[in-house]
């Protein structure tokens, strides 16, 4: 059941779709603006991955594991199966990476099915917060702020593999590839503009890949908690306000289940782009 507000149902989802925000200079401008609620939770969600496994590491056993090192090894193989099959090269920080994005993105993707206003209710009631989004992937910052950083690593490694040269040469040589010289000048301009597209498209698709589809369910769990928007006890009771409780749960209920496989297959396709991209970029054969 959700709670009231006022407003309605529009200023409801306004009020849960507005960040708590830090304005960092006086000017007032959006790109300074700071969402501290996706910057906690995608702190907290960091620190309970790392202490999780932190501590299964510790705890490891050479005898019969317990449940949790199971699941860990189960988690740690299915990734390593992944890396394994896209990234032919030796490197001691992909496999790393890969564990890290995906466990760490289902995290930050998992704070979605917490009911949608126990969060903010607590944070009002404990410390007074007028706004609180919990769900750090459903924050366009936060999406392109990792889809960024893999693309950065990813040109980190082009340069290191193929060196400037190497690099400046399959950038303007490739796709399209040309015998001889005057051929090659011809097609480095249409080459450029493709890799050019190419390179800006990969973090823009990444980020809001993950952040449309996290986005989108936020939603949809907003639009099933004001069934019951506004209903006092006596409404409740009514023969209307059960059936529409009834509806709220099963509805709920269906959207967290078919959830469950969107925020596993989102972390996971984020995790298997950045393993594809960071492979193009040790690949040396051009």
């Amino acid at each position: 059941m959700s709670e009231a507000s006022g407003g309605g149902i529009g200023g409801y989802i306004k009020h849960h779709l507005t960040h708590n925000t830090i304005q960092l200079d006086e000017a007032g401008s959006m790109f300074w603006t700071l969402n501290v609620d996706s910057v906690i939770y995608t702190l907290i969600t960091a620190v309970i991955f790392l202490g999780f496994f932190g501590y299964i590491a510790k705890s490891v056993k050479s005898g019969v594991p317990s449940k949790a090192q199971n699941f860990i090894e189960l988690i740690i193989n299915f990734v390593n199966e992944q890396v394994n099959d896209l990234f032919h090269y030796k490197s001691k920080v992909v496999a790393p990476l890969a564990l890290s994005i995906f466990v760490w993105v289902f995290l930050m993707n998992f704070m979605d099915l917490v009911p949608v206003d126990l969060l903010p209710w607590v944070g009002s009631k404990a410390a007074g917060i007028d706004y609180m989004r919990v769900v750090p992937s459903a924050d366009i910052n936060i999406t392109f702020g990792m889809s960024f950083g893999v693309i950065l690593l990813v040109m980190y490694y082009n340069f290191a593999r193929k060196g400037p040269v190497g690099y400046f040469k399959e950038y303007f040589g490739h796709p399209f590839e040309a015998p001889n010289t005057a051929g090659k000048i011809i097609v480095a301009p249409f080459n450029f503009l493709l890799n050019t597209v190419e390179t800006i498209a990969k973090p823009i698709s990444l980020g809001l890949r993950l952040f449309g589809n996290l986005y989108a369910g936020e939603i949809i769990f907003m639009l099933i908690a004001v069934f019951t928007l506004g209903y006092g006890l006596e409404q409740l009771m009514s023969f209307g306000g059960i059936v529409m409780i009834v509806a709220q749960f099963l509805m709920g209920l269906m959207w967290a289940l078919f959830h469950i496989l969107i925020i596993v297959l989102q972390a996971f396709i984020f995790m298997m782009l950045s393993i594809v991209y960071l492979a193009q970029s040790h690949d040396t054969g051009h």
